[in-house]
C-alpha cells in the first residue's frame, strides 16, 4: 500500500501501533499543569476507549508524567484505563517531598532548602513512585520504548522512540528533547551513530520525566553531567509547555496520521478589556506568566492546531495545590473525559465531511 507520506510499505510489516494508527491513530502531545495533570488522563483515557493508539507520546512536566505512562503502557499492552488507578492512588501531599530538618523548622527549613539546594522540595517521590509503575513492566531505559521494524518512517534512528519529553536547560540556555538530544551532552560531536544510540538507549526513563517536572524553585532541579561538565535542568514549561509540534515532519512529505494534543485550559474566550502591565513587580509576574502561558497562541491557531487541541478546563487550579481533594481530583478527570467526548465528535464529523467532499471530486473527475 501507499502510505499518506508517500512511502511505500505493506501494513502487515509494520509495528502494531503503527499499523493501528494508519486507520485510527495519532501522535499526542500532553501540556504540562502539575496537578491539573489529572485532567490529561480523562482525556487520554477516553480517547483509547474511543479506538486510538498513540505510536508516539509527547509531553511536559505532568504531560511527562502521563505521557510516560501511556508509552509504557502501549508498549506492553496494558490498558490505558490503568492510568485511572494510578492516578487515584498517586499521594499528591507527598510531592512536598522534605528532609527531616524542613519539618522540623517548618518556614525557615524550607527557606534554607531554597537557599542551599534552588528548590524547596526533593523528586525522590515522584521517582520511586514512577519506577514502581514502569519497573514491573520491564521499562527502565529509553531502549524498551524503541520503535523497531517501522520501515515506513522517515525519521532519523536517534527519534524512533515512544515517549519524548521537555526539559529546559538553564546552563545552556535552550529546550531539551529527551531522549533526542541526550547525545549532545553524554558524547562528543565526533561520536559515531552505534554511539549516539546506546547513550539514549541506556538513558534511564524516570530522569527524563524527574527533569521534566522539575518546577523552578519549588522543586530542586536536575543536575545532568555532560561531556563538558554538568548542567542544570528545570521544568520543561519554562520555554515549552505545549510542544505540540514537536512531531511534525520536516521533509516536506505529509504525516502518516495527527497529531493530537490536550491543553490544561479552556478555548481562549474573546479579550473584553485589556489593561497595560504597570510596575515592576507586576512586569516581572508578568514576564513569568508569560514563558510559562500561551505564548505562541496565535502562531498555533494560524496553523490548525486549535481544531486538533483536546481543551480541559482546569482554569480554577492551581497548578502546585498539591493539597488537592478528592472532589476536585474527580471533577478534573471528569472535565478531561467531557473534553475528549467533545473533540471525538467534533474531529470525526470533519473527517465525515472531508471524505465526502474528495468523494464528491472523484465522483466529478469521472463524469
Amino acid at each position: 500500500m501507499t502510505l499518506t507520506d508517500g512511502t511505500q510499505d505493506a501494513t502487515g510489516h509494520l509495528p502494531d501501533i503503527e499499523r493501528q494508527a494508519l486507520t485510527r491513530g495519532a501522535d499526542l502531545v500532553l501540556e504540562g499543569g502539575g496537578v491539573k495533570g489529572i485532567g490529561l488522563a480523562g482525556a487520554v483515557i477516553t480517547l483509547a476507549d474511543a479506538g486510538y493508539v498513540f505510536p508516539r507520546v509527547g509531553g511536559t512536566s505532568a504531560g511527562a508524567i502521563v505521557a510516560c505512562l501511556v508509552a509504557a503502557y502501549q508498549t506492553r499492552k496494558v490498558p490505558l484505563s490503568q492510568i485511572r488507578r494510578d492516578m487515584e492512588e498517586l499521594d499528591y501531599t507527598r510531592f512536598r517531598d522534605q528532609s527531616r530538618f524542613q519539618r522540623t523548622f517548618g518556614h525557615v527549613g524550607r527557606a534554607a532548602s531554597l537557599l542551599a539546594h534552588q528548590g524547596v522540595y526533593r523528586t525522590d517521590y515522584l521517582a520511586s513512585w514512577l519506577a514502581g509503575k514502569l519497573d514491573p513492566l520491564g521499562i527502565r531505559t529509553f531502549r524498551d520504548l524503541r520503535i523497531d521494524g517501522d520501515t515506513g518512517t522517515g525519521l532519523p534512528p536517534e527519534r524512533r522512540y515512544r515517549l519524548v519529553v521537555h526539559t529546559s536547560d538553564l546552563s545552556r540556555k535552550c529546550l531539551v528533547r529527551l531522549p533526542w538530544d541526550l547525545p549532545k551532552y553524554l558524547l562528543p560531536e565526533t561520536a559515531s551513530e552505534e554511539s549516539r544510540l546506546a547513550a539514549i538507549d541506556g538513558y534511564r526513563v524516570v530522569d527524563a520525566v524527574r527533569a521534566s517536572m522539575s518546577i523552578p524553585w519549588f522543586f530542586r532541579p536536575f543536575t545532568q553531567s555532560s561531556d563538558a561538565g554538568s548542567c542544570t535542568w528545570v521544568d520543561g514549561g519554562l520555554l515549552q509547555n505545549f510542544p505540540i509540534t514537536v512531531f511534525n515532519r520536516n521533509d516536506g512529505r505529509l504525516d502518516r496520521w495527527p497529531t493530537f494534543g490536550v491543553k490544561l485550559s479552556g478555548r481562549p474566550r474573546p479579550t473584553q478589556k485589556e489593561r497595560a502591565v504597570l510596575g515592576n513587580i507586576a512586569e516581572l509576574r508578568a514576564v513569568a506568566a508569560t514563558a510559562l502561558g500561551q505564548w505562541n497562541r496565535y502562531s498555533l491557531s494560524d496553523s490548525g492546531v486549535d481544531d486538533r487541541t483536546v481543551w480541559v478546563d482546569t482554569d480554577d487550579v492551581s497548578a502546585t495545590d498539591f493539597g488537592i481533594s478528592r472532589d476536585v481530583q474527580e471533577r478534573l478527570y471528569a472535565n478531561g473525559v467531557d473534553a475528549a467526548r467533545t473533540f471525538i465528535t467534533q474531529w470525526e464529523e470533519a473527517k465525515r465531511r472531508k471524505d465526502a467532499a474528495v468523494l464528491a471530486e472523484a465522483r466529478a473527475r469521472l463524469g
